[in-house]
């Protein structure tokens, strides 16, 4: 496949706001306290928006495994091309470890997930000891490095898109130029 289309397009931009308003709810949320209003409803909506981008996140993969990755652009170097399918690799790993270590934290107590009100994502109880705390700092970890790989992804386009004037930032932007690119 040349190309992205419109639907991996806008499950990219979905995904990478969802990536950082989560991360930005979760690291608000540990400072509050048991009197904090917020206490019980930040949690809900971090739990309920992070099982959204899960279900997000498998689709893009069945689309990936479906559709077969997206070519790298001509001129880039073979160790380019190796480092973008690692760190794709590790983006999608990383989301992978945060979502189950946050069922495991979640679910520690043999509660299910509440999602929206819609439904409950039942529990699997305490699988070990101390779960919630060891996937919690699993949770943490991962998500900082995900952060921190989010960032690097992040100037790796600004500079294939500023220093090496090439389409890999614009055929992410632009629905319109891949369909140019597949012509």
């Amino acid at each position: 496949m040349k190309s992205y289309s419109r639907l991996q397009i806008s499950l990219h931009w979905i995904v990478a706001l969802m990536v950082i308003g989560l991360f930005a709810s979760g690291f608000w949320m540990v400072e509050l306290t048991y009197y904090s209003p917020w206490y019980k409803t930040a949690p809900f909506w971090h739990k309920s928006v992070g099982l959204v981008l899960a279900l997000l996140v498998l689709w893009r993969l069945l689309l990936r495994l479906n559709n077969g990755p997206v070519e790298p652009v001509s001129g880039h170097s073979k160790a380019v091309t190796k480092a973008s399918h690692l760190a794709h690799a590790a983006l999608y790993l990383l989301l992978v470890l945060i979502v189950c270590s946050g069922y495991l934290i979640s679910t520690a107590d043999g509660r299910g997930i509440e999602v929206f009100g819609w439904f409950e994502l039942s529990s699997l109880g305490q699988l070990f000891d101390q779960q919630a705390d060891r996937a919690g700092l699993v949770h943490q970890w991962a998500a900082y490095s995900l952060i921190a790989l989010v960032v690097l992804h992040a100037l790796a386009a600004l500079k294939h898109h500023f220093v090496d004037k090439d389409l890999t930032l614009k055929r992410m932007l632009s629905s319109n130029l891949n369909e140019e690119i597949n012509q």
